[in-house]
C-alpha cells in the first residue's frame, strides 16, 4: 500500500480548497482535513455547514505519457508511472481499452476511481480524456491529470486545483477538448530543466540518470 499521505485523500486536496501545495514527494503533503481546519481557524466568518465538501463519488485520474516500450521510463512518462503506482497499491487492474486509453476501474473507500493512461501520445491526450469524462459523466473538476513538468526540480510535486497548460502540449490539448475549461486539478511532477542548450523536446524523451531515478522511485 502507498504511505498514508500518498493515498487517495492527498489527491482530494483540490476538491476541498482552492490552494496549491508543493513538496518533494507526496508524503509531505497535509491531508485535506488538516487544511480545512487551518482555513476555518483563519476565517471565523466561514460557515462549516456550507464550507465542508464531501468526497466525490466518481473520479477520473489520468496520467500522461507516450505508449510503447520505446518511451517506458522516460521523463515524459512519469504520469503513466504514477497511475501504475496507484493501480498497484490499490489493487486496480488496468485491463480495458476505451476512448483511446488503457483504463482501470475500482473503488477506494466509497469512491469509484477510474485510472487512465491515454494511448494517443502526450500531445493529443485530450482526444482520450475528453471522451472518457463525457462517457462516464464525470465533471471536469473531478478529473485529476498527472504529468511531467520542466519547471520543477526532479521529484518535486505540485498539486493545483486549476490552471492553464503552462506550455505543456498534452495539457493544452486536454483544455481544448474541455472546450477551454481549466477548472480541473492537476499534479505536476518535476523532471528538471534540460542541461545547457539541449532542446526540451529531446530532453523529455530521455530517461532519468541513476541518481534522478532513485529520487523519483522514492516518491512512488
Amino acid at each position: 500500500m502507498l504511505p498514508q499521505a500518498v493515498r487517495l485523500h492527498s489527491f482530494w486536496t483540490p476538491f476541498y480548497t482552492p490552494i496549491s501545495l508543493t513538496a518533494r514527494c507526496l508524503p509531505l503533503l497535509p491531508s485535506p482535513s488538516s487544511i480545512k481546519a487551518t482555513m476555518h481557524s483563519q476565517d471565523d466568518s466561514s460557515d462549516p455547514k456550507t464550507d465542508v465538501k464531501t468526497t466525490p463519488q466518481k473520479v477520473l485520474f489520468v496520467g500522461l505519457g507516450n505508449p510503447g516500450s520505446k518511451y517506458q521510463g522516460t521523463r515524459h512518462n512519469v504520469g503513466f508511472e504514477m497511475i501504475d503506482t496507484i493501480a498497484k497499491a490499490e489493487g486496480i487492474s488496468i485491463n480495458t481499452i476505451q476512448c483511446k486509453a488503457l483504463l482501470g476501474k475500482g473503488k477506494i473507500g466509497d469512491t469509484v476511481v477510474l485510472l487512465a493512461k491515454p494511448q494517443t501520445y502526450v500531445n493529443l491526450s485530450g482526444e482520450s480524456v475528453g471522451p472518457l469524462a463525457k462517457y462516464y459523466k464525470i465533471p471536469v473538476e473531478h478529473v485529476l491529470v498527472m504529468y511531467d513538468d520542466l519547471d520543477l526540480e526532479v521529484a518535486m510535486m505540485r498539486l493545483l486545483p486549476k490552471g492553464g497548460h503552462g506550455g505543456h502540449n498534452g495539457m493544452r490539448n486536454i483544455i481544448q477538448n474541455f472546450k477551454g475549461n481549466r477548472q480541473f486539478p492537476r499534479l505536476r511532477i518535476g523532471i528538471g530543466r534540460p542541461p545547457g542548450t539541449m532542446d526540451p523536446k529531446a530532453y523529455v524523451l530521455q530517461r532519468f540518470s541513476t541518481r534522478e531515478r532513485e529520487e523519483i522511485s522514492s516518491c512512488w
